[in-house]
């Protein structure tokens, strides 16, 4: 694997994450496209804040093959990034239209 591929299978984990997310609780959905923007940028931001810990696409491939262990904490890291992208979108919404 690359780091590129890394990074795009990551932001496709923060949209499956997102909407399971939504699935599972109505009332936080914000439809098809809602959910997967708030999963890609949740992904993104939760990747790019808690990756410096060691787990970003570069960290993964730093030896040249892909670490397992990192390459997990980088995925449920993106999964939990979609989910609260979700929810703080839909915050932030509930915010704007009382």
């Amino acid at each position: 694997m690359t780091d590129t591929l890394i990074a795009i299978i990551s932001i496709f984990m923060g949209i499956i994450g997102a909407h399971v997310f939504a699935a599972i609780n109505k009332k936080y959905s914000l439809g098809v496209i809602g959910n997967t923007m708030a999963g890609v940028f949740g992904s993104i931001f939760f990747i790019k804040v808690f990756g410096r810990l060691g787990f970003d696409p570069i960290s993964i491939m730093a030896t040249g093959e892909a670490n397992r262990a990192l390459f997990t904490m980088n995925m449920l890291v993106s999964i939990i990034g979609g989910c609260i992208g979700v929810f703080v979108i839909e915050l932030i919404k509930r915010k704007l239209n009382p």
